[in-house]
Formats: structure tokens, sequence, C-alpha cells
């Protein structure tokens, strides 16, 4: 069965609230309300469609600004009675031009740092793509598979270096430098960072 289906749209007039979430970082975006018909047209649509309540009409987040939701998955509480919507924020989501309706600094996460990495792997992806002129990924990828594997064994061993004599700020900034050329390395080989936190969490879980 759909959301739709499942969900009890007969308490709260028809109305169920709906968290969104971004579905990369887990920050808490906004809260708007959904009826049958704003759930159709943003599962149709693919981009976020609010009931309004004081438009009193279906309302898409980014009509006017064009900061749309672009919709990942929607998913109901265990009372059917709640929306979360994963969603990827094409802009700011509120309308005060802030990243999210909760102010410039929302409570965040501890994991939500971390969870950049998978908008920078797509960021690779487009430049691996287009290969757009002046972009130092677009020119390593061109370089060839030899030279990207140089430039980790470059990286792999300045870090090395730095954490023998280096302080604490070296060693990070030599650190996201491999991280960045490993994530290079994997989608010039169709592989995701996704792969690799997987053998990673088979082994703790072999290791348990």
């Amino acid at each position: 069965m759909t959301v739709a289906h499942e969900a009890d749209w007969d308490k709260n007039g028809g109305l169920l609230p709906a968290v969104v979430q971004h579905a990369d970082r887990g920050t808490v975006l906004m809260l708007g309300y959904m009826n049958r018909d704003a759930l159709a047209a943003t599962e149709r649509t693919g981009r976020v469609t609010f009931w309004s309540r004081g438009k009193g009409r279906l309302w898409t987040k980014g009509e006017s600004s064009g900061h749309w939701l672009e919709l990942v998955e929607i998913a109901l509480d265990c009372d059917r009675d709640t929306l979360l919507v994963l969603a990827r924020p094409q802009g700011p989501v509120c309308h005060r031009n802030t990243p999210t309706c909760f102010g410039e600094s929302p409570p965040r996460p501890a994991t939500e740092r971390v969870a950049f990495l998978p908008a920078l792997e797509r960021l690779i992806d487009a430049r691996l793509r287009t290969r757009p002129e002046g972009s130092y990924t677009a020119h390593l990828a061109a370089a060839g598979a030899l030279r990207i594997a140089q430039k980790v064994g470059e990286e792999g061993l300045e870090l090395a270096l730095a954490a023998a004599a280096e302080g604490d700020a070296k060693v990070l900034e030599e650190a996201a430098d491999l991280l960045y050329h490993s994530l290079v390395l994997l989608r010039s080989r169709n592989l995701r960072l996704e792969d690799v936190v997987a053998i990673l969490e088979a082994r703790h879980a072999a290791a348990s």
C-alpha cells in the first residue's frame, strides 16, 4: 500500500503534519501540512507540496522563489498521522533566506558535517560528467586514471608527513586533501563512498 492509503486522514480535519528533513545532512528544515492532494502532487511532481492553511490552497515550496524541495522519500509514523519527508533543498528553505525555518543556526546533529560528503560526491559527479573549464576536478579527470591514483598516493604521503612533524591544523588540511582525491578516484571508477562505508560496517559487525 502507498503512504496515502495507509495514512489516517480522519485526524486533524484531513491534514497531516509533514516534517521535512534534509535527505543528506539530516537537518530538520521545516514543518508543513499535507492533505491527500498535496501528498499526491508531491509524489507526482517530485517537488514537496503542502496545503497552505493561510492561502487555502495547495502550495509548492519554491513556487515563488525557485527554491524547490526536491523529494527523495516519504515515510509515515507509527500512528499513521505524521509524515517524514526527506528532500534536497534547492536554495534557502525559509522565506527569510535562512537554510532552515529554525533560524541561521538551528540545533545540528553531530553527524551533519560528515553528511556533507554525499553533496561533495554529487558535485564531483557533475564535474566528471560536464568537465567545465577551470575545474580542478575536470582537469584531474582529463589527466587520466594513473594521475588520479598518483595524487591519492601523494596526498597520503603528505598526510603521513604532517602527522609526524606538523600541527593539528596541517594534519586536518592534508586529511581533507586525501579525502577529496579519494572521492575523485572512487567516482572515476563508478564506485561510491557508501560502498566503502558498507565494508567498514561489515567489518565492525564481524568484529562485534
